[in-house]
């Protein structure tokens, strides 16, 4: 239980405060532990994995974890470092949304162990006084501290009255679960404080609020995001897990291993102070480990290595088409590497297509089709088109 609290603790970013946590873990009660998370993006990615990865240690040391789908909050949509208002959701957006979220979730955390709970359960009955008697608890001085917030009122953007509410009603979740504990990452430090402060106004014990880091993605620069598209997903087939972690930049793979994995830092030390590439690898090879099958990651690293030497890997994907005879652009939007025959030519131009294994560089060019053709884009992404 100490080298588990010792791993807690060299990930998360702050603990408010250490004392209270020590506090509570020394006190031999089964501890109520809370993740909050927005369904308006409902796949997940390594980042979020660095706080799951945490829960799973709770649980490990037998305490609860209850995972709050934020159904009811995400009608609003988190602020949280937007400078305009968010387009709201419907009620029924955010549950189609949340359907993934336990499925993907429990690939790191114990189903049978996981609590899933979804804050319209409480928020939606909640009253007009009820409402008030929740804003009375806050000034606006103390909301404007956030700093988005305060950015956007200084620079004169729109801010919303119910944008202003997210904090208290996020807050709310653990005075409702009476919470012991909450962890998000570090953009969400705010409002999880917020929680501490309103569990005191509900004559509760405040939860300790601890921050982990927001894992850096592919780009090197931005935090891990879907829409930035710099993401190593929790679901990607193995082959994209490894293909993705070769592209990590040398520079943050040591943050990958230390947030992203549970390796003792003996470890890590030992695989970053040989080989980088081969690091890479070892990366890649603890990614399906944790979320695959681990005796895998041979076969796939063959087939990657194939591919990087310019080979074609078997088993490509067919498509079938009634054309003998095709035109190179409208071949690359037939087999959805291209969608519009401007873009078709930009790659073809860039020297990025290749019919079985040669570059093509005629626009122009007519394909046929009558014996079969391997059509591909760049290193990975390949499709065998025959005639029907």
């Amino acid at each position: 239980m100490k080298e588990e609290l010792e791993i807690i603790k060299r990930k998360a970013v702050q603990i408010f405060s250490e004392e209270d946590f020590d506090k509570k873990m020394k006190s031999g009660k089964k501890l109520t532990i809370k993740l909050g998370a927005d369904p308006s993006r409902p796949d997940l990615h390594i980042g979020h994995s660095v706080v799951l990865r945490v829960l799973k240690q709770f649980q490990d040391m037998g305490h609860e974890v209850v995972f709050i789908v934020g159904d009811f909050t995400a009608m609003i949509g988190d602020p949280s470092g937007k400078n305009k208002t968010r387009p709201a959701l419907t009620f029924e957006d955010t549950r189609k949304s949340a359907e993934t979220y336990f499925e993907q979730a429990t690939k790191i955390l114990d189903k049978n162990k996981t609590k899933i709970a979804f804050n319209s359960e409480w928020l939606s009955k909640m009253n007009f006084e009820d409402v008030i008697k929740l804003a009375s608890k806050y000034t606006v001085a103390r909301i404007m501290e956030r700093d988005d917030f305060k950015n956007r009122f200084e620079n004169g953007l729109p801010l919303s009255m119910h944008e202003l509410l997210y904090p208290l009603m996020q807050g709310y979740d653990s005075v409702e679960l009476n919470a012991d504990i909450e962890i998000g990452g570090t953009d969400q430090t705010f409002n999880l404080l917020v929680g501490r402060e309103l569990q005191k106004d509900y004559g509760q014990e405040s939860q300790v609020v601890m921050t982990f880091p927001l894992l850096v993605g592919l780009d090197g620069k931005e935090k891990m995001s879907k829409s930035l598209d710099n993401y190593i997903g929790i679901s990607d087939t193995p082959f994209k897990k490894l293909e993705k972690s070769m592209k990590i930049p040398d520079d943050v793979l040591r943050q990958y291993f230390e947030l992203a994995t549970d390796l003792p830092m003996d470890e890590i030390n030992k695989i970053m102070d040989g080989d980088i590439r081969e690091a890479h690898f070892a990366f890649a090879k603890e990614l399906l480990k944790m979320y695959d099958d681990v005796n895998e990651f041979e076969s796939v690293k063959k087939r990657y290595l194939e591919i990087a030497k310019g080979a074609i890997p078997d088993n490509i994907e067919e498509l079938k088409i009634e054309e003998e005879q095709i035109n190179i652009c409208e071949l690359l939007i037939k087999v959805g590497f291209a969608n519009s025959k401007s873009e078709a030519k930009r790659m073809i131009l860039g020297n990025g297509v290749k019919l079985d294994g040669t570059v093509v560089t005629d626009i122009n060019k007519i394909i046929d089709i009558n014996n079969g053709v391997v059509v591909q884009f760049g290193k990975n992404r390949f499709k065998k088109v025959i005639n029907n």
